[in-house]
C-alpha cells in the first residue's frame, strides 16, 4: 500500500476537495465491499454498508488519528457498518452458541469429534467441501460469524475486532475458538467417514 497516496488523499479529504470522493472510491470502493460482503448476507446490504463507510470516512476524517493507517481505519468503518446491518436483518433469528457446540464431557472439554481431516484433499469433495463450509459460517450467530470473519477471512487483530464489535479481546477470542469449534462439529457431521460395517 503507497502510504503517500493515502497521505495526499486524506489530506485532500480533509481540505473538502472536490474530487476527493471519486478519488476515494476509486482507490478503496472495491476492498471496502469486499469486506462488508464477507460479513453481509446480501449483495444489496453489502453495498449500502460499503456506501454508509465511505460515507463515514468522509464525513469523520478528522477523526482519524495521525499515526494511524487510513487503510486500516477505514477497514474497521466497512467492518462496522456490515456488522449493524447484519445484526438488524438477523438478529430475531439468532440463536444461542451452547446449542449448537460440541457436547461438553465429565471434565469441562469438549467431546471428540469424527475426524474427517483426511478427506479435504479429495478432489471430488472440493466443491462439496465449499459449500459446506459456506453454510456453516451462515449458520453461525451473527456476533460469533462477525468475529470469525474479521479473524480468520479480513486478518483483522484481535484488538481492532473488538474495537469493531464493541467487546472485549477476551470475548472475540473466545468467540472465534467457538465459532471454529463449531466449524469442525458441522463438518464432522456431514464429512465423516462411513463406519465400518460389522463382519
Amino acid at each position: 500500500m503507497n502510504v503517500d497516496i493515502d497521505a495526499g488523499l486524506v489530506q485532500a479529504l480533509l481540505r473538502g476537495d472536490p474530487d476527493a470522493c471519486d478519488r476515494l472510491v476509486e482507490r478503496y470502493g472495491e476492498r471496502v465491499y469486499r469486506l462488508a460482503s464477507h460479513l453481509s448476507g446480501t449483495a444489496d446490504d453489502a453495498e449500502a454498508a460499503a456506501q454508509s463507510a465511505l460515507a463515514t470516512a468522509v464525513r469523520t476524517i478528522g477523526a482519524l488519528q495521525t499515526d494511524s493507517s487510513f487503510g486500516s481505519w477505514l477497514d474497521g468503518l466497512a467492518a462496522r457498518a456490515a456488522y449493524d446491518r447484519m445484526l438488524a436483518r438477523e438478529r430475531r433469528s439468532a440463536i444461542a452458541m451452547e446449542d449448537v457446540l460440541p457436547p461438553i464431557d465429565g471434565s469441562g472439554h469438549f467431546e471428540p469429534m469424527s475426524d474427517w481431516s483426511a478427506r479435504v484433499e479429495a478432489p471430488q469433495l472440493q466443491g462439496e467441501l465449499r459449500h459446506a463450509m459456506t453454510g456453516a459460517v451462515e449458520a453461525l450467530p451473527p456476533d460469533y460469524r462477525a468475529a470469525l470473519v474479521l479473524h480468520d477471512v479480513e486478518g483483522m487483530g484481535d484488538a481492532d475486532i473488538a474495537e469493531v464489535l464493541g467487546i472485549g479481546v477476551g470475548a472475540v477470542r473466545t468467540r472465534v475458538h467457538h465459532s471454529r469449534l463449531f466449524l469442525r462439529k458441522r463438518l464432522a457431521e456431514r464429512h465423516a467417514p462411513a463406519p465400518t460395517p460389522a463382519l
